[in-house]
């Protein structure tokens, strides 16, 4: 931990950092990246601008839902109710069309240049209320509800949202995709917020609603939010997803609808979308595998160093854990029930995954039950084959605490597909989540990272929690 400190510190503008995973005491700084600081960046896109974003979006959605359809607003089925013996059966019998040019009737069928943005407005009512068998498929071990099983429905909120963006608001089933001539994929979440716990004592029914906000060539834009069904609604969850478009056979980008904007609503809400889009471009470019840390994120690794890292035992009754003890895996083999109409992994199952293993992680290391707060980013890379094995690795990034929870925990999830022959591994997706505990004692362990990309990891967590916070005190007020 000394050396890592040392490297930090005594950094020149013109060093870099090695690449991410090796360990600072094997390898020298590269001088291949570029000499930037993210400090302009960061405060462009902090947490002030994500509780601003939290605020308006869950105001401006209400407008939204007033003006669509009731009748198109249920959710289009995006998993597979096909045996999966006659969709073997079909792939061992059809003939390749890699090559082959998109059918006239696909070509007449595509949708229109634009959408109105109400139009995509869909939502799910899950009656926990009046249907007491549907509420036990929800329910966790303390009588609350499974969070990870409410996200895969968010991810199928989504993608419903998407195709109807693409297809038209009256569409009710989702052909092959062959059929349509394209598949929309999800490629990342950027947030998602528990802004209101959902305990024993106050589940009604609820309602999992969205629409997309912004479309651009071929992505576009979606937020989400579940609300508490009552006299007043309540909103619980908020979040943003990033869906792609894809051409059925040659995999490409393929265009989708623009929105027709028709309210200053719709303004605010397409404009904030663009933002969400090139913020995270932005981010990505300055991102802490290209730009070193600011001297703000230097400083409080350093005062982590001073604290925990110089000796073996407890400093302050506080005792030290390196970050790499706390790492949890879980290795799946991936069956065709959990697949989505393009014959891959039902993200939402993998996110459900990933939550579980999240939660393992934080409450083993915490030695207490924690309760989610929130999903700060989810990336996905690339699909995951059935029949391939999955391997989960978790492990806590960072612990904090503020007056309102005496303890926060920040944890990533890395999901890996094997190759059986080889043995080599591919990254499918980058999990981030953010746990609490409400009421319960301080902790009295702290994780501290060994090696740099331990370190970088450390700093991004502490920026999670940071924007976390917020994010939450701006809706408490």
């Amino acid at each position: 931990m000394s050396s890592l400190v040392s490297l930090l510190l005594k950094r020149s503008p013109s060093s870099s950092r090695p690449s991410r995973g090796c360990n600072v005491f094997s390898r020298r700084f590269s001088s291949s990246l570029p000499r930037l600081c993210s400090s302009d960046l960061l405060r462009s896109t902090g947490p002030s601008e994500e509780r601003q974003d939290v605020t308006v979006i869950d105001q401006l959605m209400n407008v939204v839902r007033q003006r669509s359809n009731p009748h198109h607003r249920s959710v289009i089925p995006v998993r597979v109710s096909q045996l999966w013996s006659k969709t073997i059966s079909s792939l061992s019998t059809s003939t390749p069309t890699a090559t082959a040019p998109p059918s006239a009737a696909t070509a007449t069928a595509y949708p229109p240049p634009t959408r109105r943005m109400h139009e995509s407005y869909t939502e799910l009512i899950l009656a926990f209320a009046s249907e007491p068998d549907l509420l036990d498929q929800y329910t966790n071990a303390s009588g609350g509800l499974r969070i990870g099983k409410l996200m895969e429905n968010l991810d199928s909120l989504a993608g419903s949202i998407a195709y109807k963006h693409v297809l038209g608001p009256e569409v009710r089933i989702l052909g092959g995709v062959l059929d349509k001539g394209f598949f929309i994929v999800t490629a990342a979440v950027d947030r998602l917020d528990m802004l209101k716990a959902l305990t024993p004592g106050n589940i009604s029914d609820l309602r999992l609603c969205g629409h997309v906000i912004y479309a651009g060539r071929s992505s576009m834009e979606i937020v989400v939010k579940m609300e508490l069904v009552g006299v007043r609604d309540e909103t619980v969850m908020l979040g943003r997803f990033s869906m792609v478009c894809r051409d059925g056979i040659t995999q490409k980008a393929k265009s989708v609808p623009g929105l027709a904007l028709s309210t200053p609503e719709e303004q605010t809400l397409s404009a904030m979308g663009a933002a969400f889009k090139q913020r995270k471009k932005s981010l990505s470019l300055h991102s802490l595998d290209r730009v070193p840390p600011t001297r703000d994120d230097v400083a409080q690794l350093h005062e982590l160093f001073l604290r925990h890292g110089q000796n073996d035992g407890l400093n302050n009754h506080i005792e030290r854990v390196w970050m790499e003890d706390t790492a949890l895996e879980n290795c799946l083999l991936m069956f065709p029930q959990e697949r989505n109409i393009h014959s891959k992994i039902f993200g939402g199952y993998l996110m459900r995954l990933a939550y579980e293993l999240s939660f393992a992680t934080t409450s083993l290391f915490s030695r207490r039950a924690l309760r989610f707060l929130s999903l700060d980013g989810l990336s996905f890379s690339h699909p995951v084959p059935i029949g391939s094995i999955l391997r989960l690795r978790s492990h806590v990034a960072c612990i904090g605490s503020n007056p309102k929870f005496p303890l926060l925990a920040h944890a990533t999830v890395n999901a890996r597909v094997v190759d059986i022959e080889s043995g080599k591994e591919l990254t499918t997706n980058d999990f981030r989540f953010t746990w609490c505990d409400d009421h319960g004692p301080a902790l009295g362990r702290t994780v501290v990272p060994k090696t740099y990309q331990e370190a970088m990891e450390w700093i991004e967590a502490k920026r999670a929690l940071e924007a976390g916070d917020e994010i939450r005190k701006l809706m408490a007020s």
